[in-house]
């Protein structure tokens, strides 16, 4: 997928772990190291000066810029169209590592509401449930013979939730239906496998989709009469208050972009797994991801939002491309676009089983992959390839 790349303004990469950063800075901003002056801001924020402006970044709590450390560092870059700068950081004090995922904010005895993120209508009754547990992980049944001295137990068997139960997938949750669920989801099932011709000897599948009645936002699938499997890049959930709902302004791709980020750092550290494979419930592979790093603090901000002769103004809540955030760096590969180095990559990948698998539906895998694009080309030309992969940073 072709994406337009953005004019270079400013672009920061902070690492917590190593305490140091890159700035990268457009040559049509800066003409030279001598035109860029970096300097420690107030309330903890990097100040950038230009001859296009002054920009001000602000940085996570208990980051700090240290004072004199920037220093240019010339690389061999085509065209010259980037300056690149070293600098030091320190970390002043602990802070909380930013946003969990909703997986690992469910728990039993607490009550809680569902609604669509398309939408915000409420999807559920209010549920309080009695037991919240975790499902093998995504791959279990391709280990079973090994945990077994006996044929395999949970042939042709499924794993549902009871009636006060919350069931724990990789990207879903398995929950009983109620009653308000007729007047608040659809039902729609299709085939998928073999049902595009392509290959006469996959399987053909049949799923029934669960989508909201309101916006035909599909949200998961009814995998077994009465048990709902919602996936949690289509849901909202959050504790019942009153008549709380989710903000409605919530931006579609920034949700996408920090649920998913959030959910790769719980799978890496529960799995110990920085490869994974994002493919749709049917199996398709559409995504090679890599976990590069997980302590990133980015800014980026294009040459346009650098204006001439004069100042960019602070950074507000309603500009966060002037407020550094916590990132995932990744590398990745679109298996649809693969060129002839990329497809030698899936095709290891695919053999070695390589990759903890993460499904979700086609569309969400479409949506993430233009969300990573995008992010792509936000970076400086120097950085947006690595070997065969693309770069991409994913917000938490």
């Amino acid at each position: 997928m072709s994406v337009k790349t953005h004019g270079l303004g400013v672009f920061l990469e902070l690492r917590k772990r190593l305490q140091s950063g890159l700035l990268v800075v457009g040559t049509n901003v800066a003409a030279g190291p001598a035109d860029v002056a970096v300097s420690r801001g107030g309330d903890s924020s990097l100040l950038v000066q230009t001859p296009r402006g002054d920009l001000s970044l602000a940085l996570p709590a208990g980051v700090a810029f240290e004072t004199g450390s920037c220093i240019h560092t010339p690389v061999d870059e085509p065209g010259g169209e980037e300056l690149h700068f070293r600098l030091r950081i320190m970390i002043e004090r602990s802070e909380r590592e930013g946003p969990t995922s909703m997986m690992e904010t469910l728990k039993a005895k607490e009550t809680y509401s569902f609604h669509c993120q398309g939408c915000t209508t409420r999807l559920l009754e209010d549920r309080m449930f009695s037991r919240v547990l975790p499902l093998p992980n995504g791959n279990w049944n391709a280990i079973v013979d090994d945990w077994c001295c006996h044929p395999d137990p949970f042939a042709n068997k499924k794993l549902l939730p009871r009636a006060e139960d919350c069931l724990l997938g990789d990207t879903f949750v398995l929950l009983a239906r109620d009653a308000g669920c007729d007047h608040t989801l659809t039902q729609e099932v299709t085939s998928v496998g073999s049902a595009d011709g392509q290959d006469p000897k996959k399987p053909c599948h049949r799923l029934a989709l669960v989508s909201c009645a309101s916006c035909s936002s599909v949200l998961g699938e009814a995998i077994a009469p009465g048990t709902l499997k919602l996936y949690i890049t289509q849901v909202v959930v959050q504790p019942a208050v009153g008549d709380g709902r989710p903000d409605a302004s919530l931006n579609r791709s920034f949700f996408l972009e920090k649920t998913v980020a959030a959910r790769l750092l719980d799978l890496s550290s529960s799995l110990s797994s920085f490869h994974f494979c994002l493919q749709t419930p049917d199996g398709k592979v559409v995504l090679l991801l890599w976990l590069l790093n997980a302590d990133s603090i980015i800014a980026s901000v294009p040459e346009t939002c650098v204006r001439e002769g004069g100042s960019s103004g602070p950074p507000t809540p309603l500009s966060p491309s002037l407020r550094a955030a916590r990132a995932l760096k990744l590398l990745y590969i679109s298996c649809s676009g693969a060129s002839t180095q990329q497809r030698e990559i899936v095709t290891s990948w695919e053999v070695n089983s390589i990759g903890h698998p993460v499904v979700l539906p086609l569309q969400v895998c479409e949506e993430l992959l233009e969300v990573m694009d995008e992010s792509n080309s936000t970076l400086p030309a120097s950085m947006r390839c690595m070997r065969c992969y693309e770069v991409a940073y994913l917000r938490l």
